[in-house]
């Protein structure tokens, strides 16, 4: 699914191949990094590394750092994005191994890796990098609500790690494969790490929120259209502030909801209920109008990973029958996502 993103020449370059590392992870949804490098940038990962007690694949070949490194990778990714972004205790001897191979250490959590003493001592030790990506660039803007030319799309959910990232990923491609302007404006660690450039928007501080998406997506010719990642839900009692200044800012044109329907629950949260897909739809159009009042939402993209091929095709016909509104599974593809990507289009 490798698409065609553009990197802007001030971009990070990170040292490539990587090693994706998976930690001691059990719950697919917070190895998302690593499932999205393996899903969407392929052609730069060599495998995958965990210790013990790790439960997830992305399907990549096991490997040792050494086997890595003789594989040709030149860096190990931790491509974990768990609750609060820390560091297992149990992952810093897999880290100190891999410098020890010869691989730098890229991370997009929150905990800096230089943070870490034993990292930090092994970096000085083995002369490897130690490479944060989750850090916003200097001399961000409070927001401005100023009305930007071009268009703009913004993925919203219901949750977190539904596929807001991917969503906007499979509409960038196929925005591009009909011919139109557009680019992929990553606000997540994942995000950056495939498209060589973005505002990691969660470690942005509050005030600043929208005016880094503002920046994320500055004006551009009329017809372009810059398809921008989303984060969080603006209905996740840790996550949605966020998610609100990631919609003031973007200032969207069209949103396309993002939901799980085998979800009920709130990841990490289980004490509150999943909102709907009506209720996200509503809540977008009341917030959002504040930035845009003509914002609208061109549909719903639907994780079906979990079903069959026939329960996938029979639940968005459903969907789209009860909410009409086009519905589809951007990864599975087909004459619904076709008619998705018309619908936002319009």
């Amino acid at each position: 699914m490798n698409a065609p993103i553009g990197r802007p020449a001030d971009a990070m370059v990170l040292p490539q191949p990587y090693l994706l590392f998976l930690g001691d992870t059990t719950e697919p949804s917070f190895a998302k990094t690593a499932f999205g490098l393996a899903d969407w940038a392929a052609d730069r990962c060599v495998g995958e590394f965990g210790v013990d007690g790790c439960a997830v694949s992305t399907g990549l070949p096991r490997m040792t750092p050494a086997e890595a490194r003789d594989a040709g990778a030149r860096s190990l990714v931790i491509g974990v994005a768990n609750q609060g972004g820390v560091i297992g205790e149990r992952w810093v001897a897999a880290l100190v191994e891999a410098m020890e191979a010869g691989l730098d250490i890229v991370s997009g959590l929150h905990v800096r890796l230089d943070s870490i003493p034993a990292l930090a001592d092994a970096a000085r030790r083995t002369g490897r990098r130690l490479i944060n990506v989750r850090s916003p660039p200097p001399g961000i803007p409070v927001g401005t609500g100023r009305k930007r030319s071009g268009k703009r799309l913004l993925t919203v959910g219901t949750d977190c790690a539904l596929g807001k990232k991917y969503t906007a990923l499979a509409l960038h491609r196929a925005f591009v494969e009909r011919g139109i302007d557009a680019d992929f404006r990553a606000t997540g660690q994942t995000g950056i790490m495939i498209a060589g450039g973005g505002i990691p928007m969660d470690a942005v501080v509050s005030d600043f929120e929208s005016g880094a998406a503002e920046i994320l997506s500055p004006d551009a010719p009329a017809a372009h259209w810059d398809v921008i990642e989303g984060q969080g839900s603006i209905f996740n009692p840790a996550y949605a502030a966020v998610s609100l200044g990631l919609l003031h800012g973007s200032q969207p044109d069209v949103f396309v909801v993002c939901h799980d329907p085998t979800r009920k629950v709130i990841l990490g949260l289980e004490d509150f209920a999943l909102p709907s897909v009506e209720e996200v739809v509503d809540l977008t159009i009341r917030l959002g109008g504040r930035t845009n009042p003509a914002i609208r939402c061109g549909g719903v993209s639907l994780n079906t990973s979990s079903l069959s091929a026939d329960e996938a095709g029979a639940l968005m016909a459903a969907e789209r029958e009860r909410l009409n509104i086009p519905v589809a599974d951007p990864i599975r593809g087909g004459a619904a996502f076709a008619e998705l990507v018309d619908s936002c289009l319009a």
